[in-house]
């Protein structure tokens, strides 16, 4: 009987108006969590003056993880971080991580890559402060990765984004993963 009043119910122009502003919640939520990674490699990039004075800005010699790995970060990790801080390496993966990431958000293509990756991303940067400031354990970096977990399972690039485009492209079809 239950699977009968749910099934009634789903239908109803309620239901309909829920489902539309969850999307609607979703999407922004996408939009927003893709624009703090493009402004974070904006901000490296051109050093625009918030997180990175000009000239530390990549574009003009800086590292845009050496001042962090090498100043900020604490705990049991501290001593792997600190040997990768300022690496070209080091520097190329996390701008393309945070460009890439970003511009998948922001378009809703690729939402699977980018939920893996800036999940990835995601918890080595809350490795790098353990524990927590204000939280034993939970802190932002960990809620952002589960969004975007979410936003990849529920298909939020759809709405407001070019996911159902992407979605239909050969490639996309033939390697679902890069949906």
């Amino acid at each position: 009987m239950t699977a009968t009043i749910e099934r009634t119910t789903a239908n109803t122009p309620a239901a309909g108006a829920r489902e539309r502003a969850v999307r609607y919640l979703l999407a922004g939520t996408r939009l927003a969590l893709g624009w703090i990674f493009l402004w974070a490699f904006l901000d490296k990039l051109f050093g625009l003056g918030l997180a990175t004075e000009s000239k530390n800005a990549w574009i003009n010699g800086g590292s845009p993880t050496k001042g962090f790995l090498t100043f900020g970060v604490a705990g049991p990790f501290k001593d792997l971080y600190a040997g990768i801080a300022g690496a070209a390496w080091a520097d190329w993966l996390f701008m393309i991580g945070l460009a890439g990431i970003g511009v998948a958000l922001m378009l809703g293509i690729g939402m699977r890559v980018a939920a893996v990756a800036g999940g990835l991303l995601l918890v080595m940067m809350w490795t790098a402060v353990l524990p927590p400031e204000n939280n034993p354990f939970m802190d932002d970096h960990l809620i952002y990765a589960a969004v975007l977990a979410v936003l990849a399972l529920v298909n939020a690039g759809d709405t407001w984004g070019l996911g159902r485009y992407w979605a239909n492209l050969p490639i996309v079809r033939r390697l679902p993963w890069l949906r």
